[in-house]
């Protein structure tokens, strides 16, 4: 059984949270797919991830990997089927997508296909700007203050 949530309330007292409200939203909705094909995600370092497929009886020009940002998408065609008599036809041949949402600055690294199964290797690379730095204290002489108008305490009103 799956609930549905309605974030709609939370996007009149919320601002640049949409990304995660789609991502909910996203996470929420059924896939058609189901659960084919099968894959691994697992946490190789502090930044790093590896996504494992089995993509067994797929060619590497049949697969296809898109990365767009916040986004990675791998999709799978095969290109001729196969007209026999099957006396059991047990294999999947049908064609997938399957889409993963990506965090901030996930980038891939690489990907292989070994053995039937599609590795996808990915990079959390924060710019510069965005790592967390040291800012020094200084000691001793005070900075300068800053040039402000003064306010006269003499003056009174008449």
């Amino acid at each position: 059984m799956r609930t549905v949530f309605d974030f709609s309330p939370l996007y009149r007292s919320s601002i640049g949270f949409d990304r995660l409200f789609h991502a909910l939203e996203a996470a929420n909705r059924q896939d058609p797919a189901g659960n084919w094909p099968p894959y691994d995600i697992v946490k190789t370092g502090d930044d790093d991830y590896r996504i494992t497929m089995a993509v067994a009886g797929f060619a590497r020009d049949e697969l296809a990997i898109t990365h767009e940002p916040n986004l990675l998408m791998v999709s799978g065609q095969q290109a001729g089927h196969d007209n026999g008599r099957y006396l059991h036809h047990g294999i999947a041949e049908r064609a997938f997508q399957r889409r993963f949402e990506l965090a901030d600055h996930v980038k891939v690294v690489a990907a292989n296909l070994e053995n039937g199964l599609l590795t996808v290797d990915l990079k959390r690379e924060l710019p510069e700007e965005m790592k967390p730095r040291r800012i020094e204290i200084a000691t001793g002489a005070a900075l300068p203050k800053a040039d402000r108008p003064q306010i006269d305490t003499e003056k009174r009103a008449a």
